[in-house]
């Protein structure tokens, strides 16, 4: 019977329900396709660098949603409590026992996760079949006939760890329930939590959120001097400072708007007063957000900034696309299809002990370098302009560095000398072929073809070996792809999960609030008008966790200056994603708050 009560008590609230689940089924479909990926022997044996680097990525990345999946678990579970605790107590009062009631709220929770991380699988299933052939392209760089987007492997750790998490949560939940009292669960969420104003507590508040948030900030500006101490530093100050913030300004914004005149005109003070009624749970809900909300929008931000590396490290890698031994006919042919900047050969001679060159041919054609003005650029922070110097024989006699990466041979040294005892040379003579294409991106199928020729059989293993940028860069594109993919989508997860904490904050306290919109309805109201005092209010809460969130991104991407060449480089497109995302889930929680509290027929004056 109680278990019947509790069934029909959740189908009411369905709708609830569904809110959270969002954010559920987009953490483990997102888990999911990270351990697909980690796992899948097809895909990480097709890699450039081997099964290491790709999963070392996607494992990564599912240890971050991890972390950030148990906070919203915790968060969804209490969000969980809190609505449904009316009824709990209502059971109590039939005389239920607690240990009863404990046991049925484990079963529900665990029931919900099940369930979530189900219909998660499956959609990360279908996400990671529909974009199988996006993820070749953009990190393996071909195609997978074997990719399987179904894996066991990765069900099973799915699985695994949403229940675990949800046992916890469970746990708790049961616990918290347990020791608190009847009267509390059938009155508690209807009890409003006025704030009171106190000058000094609250300026206390605000210096101690200001300063914490000050050296937080300061922290990820001088990583290279806090080194890894900075992540966790930053991260306890920048939380604190946040919860400071929003409990002492937020506050003390609403009370003090409460006395202007601005509040006396129209329903504003309505709308103040439905801020108030509960100001001091949102600001710790908030401060929540903001964390979220940064990460969500970070996340997105250096994925794509770690796109955009790609190029970048091609060009600071090498003055050459290509660098080849003895290339055929065939091989050159193939070549002058090519939209070449530049192409030079050069004559050498290999014995045991030296790869010998002739000065003359340097002075005649020099050999060409990533130049020192790229190098400064980058060391300035500076997105780098593609710029090379010129080496000829002297120079390449003094420091021949330049030629060791491009004859792919560290272990035999590097001389070069005279035409005279370039002659002397007892050995035969070979050539060095170089050429570097206008634009990579765009040459980069005739490069493959090229590779293809020289190594029919064994492509996919050689392709990075070939001395030059065209290695780079397919080593940049594997590891860059998959952080940007990566951060993509944990930027994905993490905003479900934000706006379903805070959609779910603001709806919860709806069927409470309806009866205060009635009660204007019938003073004569006009709907029009209770619709705007509606978005402003939302508006607010989901304005100040945004700016505050915008601006811990701002600081925190000094923490990648060490990983990316140009970190704010590009950044208005993933703001500006991530702004119109965060609007719809906005106008979502208009439109479902208007339809909970706004009376079906309106009065008229």
């Amino acid at each position: 019977m109680l278990g019947k009560l509790a069934f029909t008590g959740i189908k009411s609230r369905l709708r609830d329900y569904l809110v959270l689940f969002t954010g559920l089924i987009i953490s483990s479909a997102v888990f999911y396709m990270f351990e697909t990926l980690a796992t899948n022997s097809s895909f990480l044996s097709s890699s450039t660098n081997g099964m290491d680097s790709a999963s070392f990525i996607f494992q990564f990345g599912s240890v971050l949603l991890t972390i950030i999946s148990l906070v919203y678990i915790f968060y969804a579970n209490s969000f969980l409590l809190s609505m449904r605790q009316h009824d709990y107590g209502i059971f109590m009062m039939l005389g239920a026992k607690p240990a009863k009631i404990g046991r049925l709220i484990l079963t529900e929770t665990l029931v919900i996760g099940f369930l979530s991380s189900m219909v998660g699988i499956i959609f990360g299933g279908i996400l990671t079949a529909s974009l199988g052939n996006y993820l070749m392209e953009k990190i393996v760089q071909m195609d997978l006939p074997n990719f399987q987007a179904l894996s066991v492997k990765a069900v099973v750790l799915t699985l695994a760890l949403y229940l675990i998490l949800f046992v916890v949560a469970g746990l708790i939940n049961r616990r918290k329930l347990i020791k608190t009292p009847v009267l509390e669960l059938l009155k508690g969420d209807s009890q409003p939590n006025r704030p009171k104003l106190k000058p000094v507590n609250q300026t206390i508040q605000i210096v101690l959120g200001l300063g914490l948030l000050a050296f937080g900030y300061y922290v990820m500006k001088h990583f290279v001097d806090f080194q890894l101490a900075s992540i966790p530093i930053a991260l306890v100050t920048i939380v604190f400072g946040s919860y400071f913030l929003f409990n002492a300004v937020f506050v003390w914004l609403v009370v003090l708007l409460k006395k202007t005149r601005w509040a006396q005109q129209g329903i504003n003070n309505f709308t103040l007063s439905q801020l108030s009624f509960r100001i001091r749970n949102y600001t710790k809900i908030l401060a929540t957000v903001s964390i979220l909300f940064a990460l969500a929008l970070g996340a997105i931000t250096v994925g794509m900034g770690f796109g955009n590396e790609a190029d970048l490290f091609t060009q600071g890698s090498s003055g050459y696309t290509m660098a080849l031994k003895n290339p055929s006919q065939a091989v050159k042919k193939q070549t002058n299809d090519l939209k070449l900047a530049r192409k030079s050969s050069y004559s050498f001679k290999a014995t045991k002990k030296a790869v010998y060159y002739e000065k003359d041919e340097f002075d005649r054609q020099p050999l060409q370098d990533v130049s020192d003005k790229w190098m400064k650029a980058i060391s300035k922070g500076k997105k780098p302009v593609a710029s090379y110097d010129s080496r000829d024989g002297k120079t390449l006699q003094k420091n021949p560095g330049s030629l060791y990466y491009l004859q792919g041979d560290f272990e035999q040294e590097i001389k070069v000398v005279s035409a005279q005892k370039y002659a002397e040379i007892q050995a035969p003579q070979q050539e060095l072929f170089v050429f570097r294409v206008k634009d990579i991106k765009q040459s980069k199928e005739k490069l493959d073809q090229i590779v293809k020729t020289i190594y029919p059989k064994t492509f996919q293993q050689q392709r990075a070996n070939i001395p030059g940028g065209y290695s780079s860069y397919l080593s940049g594109l594997e590891a860059f792809g998959g952080f940007e993919f990566m951060g993509f989508f944990l930027g994905i997860a993490f905003l479900a999960m934000l706006a379903s904490c805070l959609m779910f904050k603001i709806l919860s306290g709806a069927n409470s609030d309806k009866h205060r919109y009635e009660m204007l309805n019938k003073l004569g109201v006009r709907k029009q008008v209770l619709r705007r005092s509606i978005s402003r209010e939302i508006i607010i809460l989901y304005a100040l966790p945004g700016i505050l969130g915008t601006i811990h991104v701002l600081f925190g991407l000094q923490l990648f200056k060490t990983l990316l060449i140009a970190p704010y480089q590009g950044i208005w497109l993933p703001f500006l994603i991530f702004v119109v995302l965060y609007l719809i889930y906005y106008w979502i929680t208009v439109k479902l708050y208007q339809k909970i509290v706004l009376p079906a027929v309106e009065i008229d004056k």
